[in-house]
């Protein structure tokens, strides 16, 4: 099992952003909490918001782990996620459905940074960043 960490000013919010994205959910609240809000009530202050946590409903891709942390980013991410829109297509149709897949992450928040076309080492792919600038492509 892998577990994919996202270090971020607002966690919350760019869970949100990758909830959207990739179509995965918040796992259930801890036992005798009906909710997240409930159990972030009895935590202490400075510790709402600290973290939250994304879980691919078919079990198949990693969690998502989201940490609060002071500082902002600074540097190129030295691994990004791939987000997979369009594995099985290939030329025109595959980028086709790549930017079509780019205009709705770019409506939730995303930034498009290139396109790179397809060639005889790569089949083509979007590079771009989340909400908070984490690199991350579209495959």
């Amino acid at each position: 099992m892998v577990q994919v960490t996202f270090d971020a000013a607002d966690p919350r919010e760019l869970a949100g952003f990758w909830r959207a994205a990739l179509g995965y959910e918040d796992p259930p609240p801890p036992p005798g909490s009906a909710s997240w809000e409930e159990f972030e009530a009895t935590l202490p202050v400075e510790d709402h918001g600290r973290a939250w946590a994304l879980e691919d409903p078919t079990g198949q891709g990693p969690r998502l782990f989201f940490q609060r942390v002071p500082e902002p980013k600074s540097a190129k991410n030295r691994v990004h996620l791939d987000v997979r829109a369009a594995p099985r297509l290939r030329g025109e149709e595959r980028m086709a459905a790549l930017e079509a897949e780019c205009d709705r992450l770019v409506a939730l928040g995303a930034t498009r940074l290139k396109r790179f076309e397809p060639d005889e080492m790569e089949q083509g792919f979007i590079a771009m960043t989340d909400p908070e600038g984490n690199e991350f492509c579209l495959d």
